[in-house]
């Protein structure tokens, strides 16, 4: 039922599973169901049907209202509703979403930063096993009927470096997820983790990200996707990785140039890698589908019933954060200022 003197909030993509949460959030706010059908009609019902919400939630999923709405960019952005404060992204990446254009117009917009770094951490010690015990290849022979006799041998991960590129939250749960397994753990950051973290995590900082890809026996990328790290792994990089090394994404596709990355698995340059992520996606590039090397999961990190719910949940408490105090509880990092 709506409720005429309460604020109205925008759902392009619907609560499936935190439905205890969204009682909650039904008392203070009014739930407005997307029913733009494209880009251009959800813009021009941004000036119509919409312009009253003070909130937007949606979900980063491509299956879900980023195929409706297309990316928030400057120009979507530019025509958001007067009234609209809040933007609760259910998701850990969130590029996309045009930050400095929501930052310039007053639009507090929200990830879900920590809900995620478990079952993403899972996903990307899943894939280091497997890349390193060459399981995809030893599920093609199965697949196959030649059983174990013609699988070559994989390696363990015991006394392997692994290379961490972000020491976010996901990257700290790998980094502690590594370390039972007999793994020695260095990681780069944009900005160092304090000595005491360093030493309960037990990883050592390495400056350069070309000294951590020469070094490291495993690189994962747990970072987020920007302008900056945009094919931050391509053909110069692979250059300095180890022949040997296997390479894991759960951060986000276009972080690798999978071009490249083909290129390097077909050239043995480096071992084989693991990858829940993609440049185009859904697509998957085919050649990495086929190799034997390539370990690829549908980016399923977060698919579970309690990370999912959870994620809901934090977007919900938060967009209630906002409309009742005026500001939401926390925001995406290049959005402190407006906290404060």
């Amino acid at each position: 039922m709506t409720i005429s003197n309460t604020p109205k909030v925008l759902f392009l993509d619907s609560i499936k599973l935190a439905t205890g949460q969204l009682k909650a959030f039904n008392k203070v706010a009014t739930v407005i169901p997307n029913t733009s059908t494209n880009r251009e009609e959800f813009i021009s019902d941004l000036s119509t049907k919409y312009k009253d919400v003070s909130g937007i939630y949606r979900h980063f999923k491509a299956s879900e209202s980023i195929r409706i709405t297309g990316r928030f960019d400057e120009e979507l952005v530019s025509k958001l509703p007067l009234k609209l404060k809040f933007i609760a992204h259910n998701g850990a990446g969130y590029d996309q979403i045009d930050i400095p254009s929501c930052t310039a117009r007053g639009i507090q917009v929200s990830n879900v930063p920590t809900a995620v770094d478990d079952a993403t951490a899972d996903t990307a010690m899943f894939l280091l096993i497997g890349a390193l015990r060459q399981f995809s290849l030893a599920l093609s022979h199965a697949k196959a009927g030649t059983f174990n006799s013609k699988i070559p041998l994989s390696h363990d991960p015991k006394g392997k470096v692994l290379g961490i590129v972000g020491m976010g939250g996901i990257g700290s749960a790998l980094a502690r997820r590594a370390k039972p397994f007999g793994m020695t753990v260095q990681y780069h950051n944009r900005s160092r983790v304090s000595p005491e973290k360093e030493q309960e995590m037990g990883v050592t900082y390495v400056e350069s990200l070309d000294e951590l890809l020469s070094t490291s026996d495993v690189i994962s990328l747990n970072l987020p996707l920007n302008a900056k790290t945009k094919h931050l792994i391509s053909d110069s990089a692979f250059a300095k990785m180890k022949p040997s090394a296997v390479l894991i994404n759960t951060a986000r596709g276009p972080i690798v140039d999978e071009a490249a990355l083909v290129r390097a698995l077909q050239e043995d340059k480096i071992a084989g890698c693991g990858l829940d992520v993609y440049e185009d996606e859904p697509k998957i590039t085919p050649a990495l589908l086929k190799h034997p090397k390539a370990l690829c999961l549908p980016h399923v990190g977060t698919v579970t019933v309690e990370t999912q719910t959870e994620m809901e949940a934090v977007c919900l408490r938060n967009l209630e954060h906002g409309l009742v105090k005026g500001k939401m509880g926390f925001v995406v990092a290049e959005q402190a200022q407006l906290l404060q």
